[in-house]
């Protein structure tokens, strides 16, 4: 049966080998002993392909500023472990990534995140955003032509954490608005007396 995969859902599980290139080693991944953490899936079409290296890349940009907030990055493709490592191994733009590398040659994690293309068999290139719970929060999918922007990634990932770290007071709700950025004001908003004033 096809997990449920929806904004407010439990994510479906994960449990598949990887490449872990910290570690030099193929162990299993399991996304369950991830609780506790935010977790970045970044699905991508296919190992030793020209935008999905600059996808690692930029990510790797940010890296560091992802795990002092608390973020697991992990990267998923349809392609087996083997051809992950030796794409760690041998692309320059990849070769310097700690981000583990997801088997899902079987097509099942694709599937059930709703990510497979079923004409090429690939996984879209896309984006979803798990929160300390396994909870979805965010999911995004596009054109496989156009690489991930990580500072727009970053800056979502920033606008959910301050809401589940900031809880609105009763008769509250706390909203994050449009072109919102790091350090600026949320909307406080009183869901009775701010009807029609935003």
């Amino acid at each position: 049966m096809q997990a449920q995969f929806d904004i407010g859902s439990v994510a479906p599980q994960i449990k598949a080998k990887a490449w872990f290139p910290e570690t030099q080693k193929i162990a299993e991944f399991n996304l369950s002993s991830y609780k506790g953490k935010w977790v970045i899936l970044t699905f991508y079409p296919g190992d030793f392909t020209f935008v999905c290296a600059t996808d690692i890349e930029a990510f790797m940009s940010s890296y560091e500023e992802f795990v002092k907030n608390n973020v697991a990055i992990v990267a998923i493709s349809t392609d087996s472990v083997f051809s992950h490592k030796a794409w760690s191994e041998t692309s320059p733009r990849v070769k310097t990534s700690k981000i583990p590398l997801v088997d899902d040659f079987n097509k099942r994690i694709s599937t059930d995140y709703g990510y497979l293309n079923q004409e090429t068999g690939a996984a879209r290139r896309g984006t979803v955003i798990i929160d300390p719970d396994g909870v979805v929060q965010y999911a995004a999918i596009h054109n496989d032509a156009i690489g991930k922007d990580v500072d727009h990634i970053y800056t979502v990932l920033m606008g959910l954490k301050y809401i589940r770290d900031t809880p609105a007071a009763e008769g509250h709700v706390c909203a994050i608005p449009a072109n919102w950025k790091l350090g600026k004001r949320a909307l406080d908003i009183d869901v009775v007396n701010d009807i029609g004033k935003l």
